[in-house]
């Protein structure tokens, strides 16, 4: 059993309260712009035009609104009682970031004839690892936390700090150390594909795909308020999320053995 009893809570400004939940997720941000900007730099020669960088903004924007959106879905009993919390910093949920982010390039790249799958893939293993960093901030913070554990785990987590959003003296199951573990494995393995599938785009339905699945899966062991047929939001949208982004990508698949398959048959031709 694991106790964590930092104070969730940096500084105050006046009346203003800071959390290190909010600090963390701020450089989680920071990490992903300059992921991005680095691979952009890196790929300058092969891009498919010059990149407006400026759209990383809006795109961040698109996401910390769907983010927001999400989570007061998913939390409208308390939301609908403090409307004014609605436009506080905090409760964001990031599977909401990541598909406002991605939708709105998906709709930017539409408009601007541009090359989604190219940046998309640019920005994959960058999206994965500022989830983890995200995680550190949700694991102080004391949210997005696990359900209460089976006495025999080990490493089952107890928060003690008043000022935690999880339930106090409880051991629970470690929800948001799982998907930093997951993460950063994940970033390793997109790291490990990069270049080595086709066309562009595929790695982040690769990463899309695996982190719906892994929401579906983790969010059994996590608190959170039934949806629909007793699923979480999170869970309902990545079942949506999977069962467009399987058929893409075995389509994706099989085309691609096609096209290698007729290339041998020309050479042996």
């Amino acid at each position: 059993m694991i106790t964590i009893s930092i104070d969730p809570i940096a500084f105050h400004i006046g009346s203003m309260i800071i959390r290190w939940y909010g600090i963390i997720v701020a450089l989680s941000v920071a990490a992903l712009i300059v992921w991005v900007w680095r691979q952009i730099r890196r790929k300058w020669a092969e891009l498919p035009k010059a990149p407006e960088i400026t759209v990383i903004v809006p795109a961040i924007l698109s996401g910390i609104v769907v983010s927001k959106l999400f989570h007061v879905i998913d939390r409208w009993d308390y939301y609908s009682q403090n409307p004014g919390e609605v436009f506080s910093g905090g409760g964001l949920s990031i599977y909401g970031a990541v598909i406002g982010t991605s939708l709105f390039f998906l709709i930017y790249s539409k408009v601007r004839r541009s090359q989604f799958g190219f940046f998309a893939d640019l920005a994959a293993p960058g999206i994965i690892l500022a989830q983890a960093i995200g995680r550190i901030g949700c694991t102080i913070n004391g949210c997005c936390y696990g359900k209460p554990a089976l006495e025999w785990l080990p490493w089952s987590i107890v928060y003690t700090h008043p000022d935690s959003y999880a339930p106090l003296g409880v051991a629970l199951y470690p929800a948001q150390v799982y998907e930093i573990i997951f993460c950063l494995i994940g970033f390793a393995i997109l790291l490990k594909l990069r270049g080595r599938l086709k066309p562009d785009g595929t790695l982040f339905l690769v990463y899309l795909t695996s982190y719906s699945a892994w929401r579906v899966g983790i969010d059994f062991l996590r608190e959170g308020t039934p949806f629909v047929l007793g699923l979480h939001q999170a869970q309902f949208v990545a079942i949506i999320v999977l069962a467009i982004t399987i058929p893409i990508l075995a389509l994706r698949t099989w085309r691609s053995r096609q096209q290698a398959k007729l290339g041998v048959e020309e050479v042996d031709g």
